[in-house]
């Protein structure tokens, strides 16, 4: 049986380069679109619409919708929430449609968005997804977020996980130096990532803002076992 393919791309100016070879395309922002989009999906939001400008984002506020955004790690003014898990955790959003855009994770759902099938992904929903993906038999690249179009840590270090758990299944093999050296710095972290990532850009970028918590939450594996998946340009819960 041949073996599919898993790569990491770092920044979604690199994903024109992978386009169009993957059937699954896994989006990832850690810290902490893509958390905040897992977590909302855990607590029974009916769906989040990725949205990359703030202009779509207060034209869908207009009408009606809760709208999150998030601009440079801050709550944009005018909108009811920004990117942190646990604004998502109230149950009050049970059942709602949420407008999320985000600096770097919603863009690059769009970004990816023509892909067959384009998953969210992220360290607290890792084993559910990474399960999941073992069964798809199809060819699988794991699209980072960055930071502005620049590479970062954490969101090549989750991309590492699931290429370095799915290359141990026996069911795939990678081919690119990015993938290569994205689970090299999974084997250097996993003992740690807290510790890891002390040093990492927007964990700094962050906690200069007070989120420690939201980083806490989004740097530990495995909390929820959804797999959002983008549908119809909303993101739902798969039902697996």
């Amino acid at each position: 049986m041949d073996k599919k393919l898993v790569e990491v791309c770092f920044t979604p100016d690199d994903y024109e380069y992978f386009k169009g070879r993957f059937e699954i395309v896994v989006v990832i922002d850690v810290l902490r679109a893509t958390s905040a989009i897992c977590s909302a999906i855990d607590n029974g939001v009916s769906s989040v619409i990725p949205v990359s400008t703030l202009e779509e984002a207060r034209i869908l506020q207009s009408k009606g919708y809760l709208a999150g955004a998030e601009r440079q790690g801050q709550i944009v003014e005018g909108f009811d929430f920004g990117n942190s898990p646990y604004s998502y955790m109230d149950p009050k959003l049970k059942g709602k449609d949420i407008v999320l855009s985000t600096t770097n994770g919603t863009r690059a759902i769009n970004i990816a968005k023509d892909a067959p099938v384009v998953v969210i992904g992220s360290l607290i929903n890792l084993e559910t997804l990474v399960n999941w993906l073992k069964k798809q038999d199809k060819n699988v690249l794991c699209l980072c977020s960055g930071w502005k179009d620049n590479f970062n840590l954490e969101d090549t270090i989750c991309g590492g996980a699931i290429a370095d758990e799915l290359i141990a299944s026996g069911y795939f093999t990678s081919n690119e130096d990015s993938s290569v050296a994205a689970k090299y710095l999974y084997h250097s972290s996993s003992h740690n990532y807290f510790g890891f990532l002390k040093s990492s850009s927007h964990r700094r970028r962050l906690k200069k803002l007070n989120l420690n918590e939201d980083i806490k939450y989004c740097l530990t594996p495995n909390q929820v076992e959804v797999i959002p998946i983008l549908q119809n340009d909303k993101i739902v819960p798969l039902d697996y």
